[in-house]
C-alpha cells in the first residue's frame, strides 16, 4: 500500500515539474511576441482581411493573454492534484496551490527579465494568477464533488 501512494505522490510532483519546465520553456525567446507576431499575424491576417493592423494587434495580444490563463490553469489543477496527495484538503488545499502558482508566475517573470527579446510584467503575474485560479477552482471543486458527472440510474 505505501508504494502505490509514493508511486502516485511521485507522479503527481512529476506532472507538476514537467509542466513548470513547458511554461519555462514558453517563456524562452521563441514564444516572445515579437516572434509568435511573425507567425499569428499572417494567419490572422489571412482569416480577417477586413481586420484592421490595430484589430490584428490586439486579437494577437488576446491570444498571447488567453495561452498564459490555459497554461496556468492547467498548472493550477496539477498542483491541486499533487497536494491533495500530501493530505492537504479545502481552503489550505486551494490557498496552497494558488500560493506556489503565483510564486512560480513570479519567478517566471524574473527568468524572462533575461530573455532579451522578453519583457517581465506584474500584469502577466495577474494574469497567470487568473488561470491558476480556475485551475484550483475547478480541480477542488470536482473533488469536492461540485463537479462531479450525474450518477446513472
Amino acid at each position: 500500500m505505501r508504494r502505490i501512494v509514493d508511486d502516485a505522490r511521485l507522479r503527481a510532483w512529476l506532472a507538476v515539474a514537467a509542466w513548470a519546465a513547458v511554461i519555462s520553456f514558453m517563456s524562452g525567446g521563441w514564444f516572445s511576441g515579437e516572434h509568435t507576431s511573425g507567425v499569428l499575424l499572417p494567419i490572422l491576417r489571412a482569416l480577417l482581411p477586413q481586420a484592421s493592423s490595430e484589430e490584428l494587434l490586439a486579437l494577437h495580444a488576446l491570444i498571447r493573454k488567453s495561452a498564459h490563463v490555459a497554461e496556468y490553469l492547467v498548472f493550477g489543477v496539477l498542483l491541486v492534484r499533487a497536494l491533495r496527495e500530501e493530505g492537504l484538503r479545502g481552503a489550505a488545499l486551494a490557498i496552497a496551490a494558488v500560493g506556489l502558482g503565483v510564486a512560480f508566475a513570479g519567478l517566471d517573470e524574473f527568468h524572462q527579465s533575461f530573455v532579451p527579446s522578453r519583457t517581465p510584467s506584474p500584469r502577466d503575474v495577474a494574469v497567470d494568477a487568473t488561470g491558476l485560479a480556475a485551475g484550483v477552482g475547478l480541480a477542488v471543486g470536482r473533488f469536492a464533488g461540485f463537479l462531479s458527472p450525474p450518477a446513472e440510474n
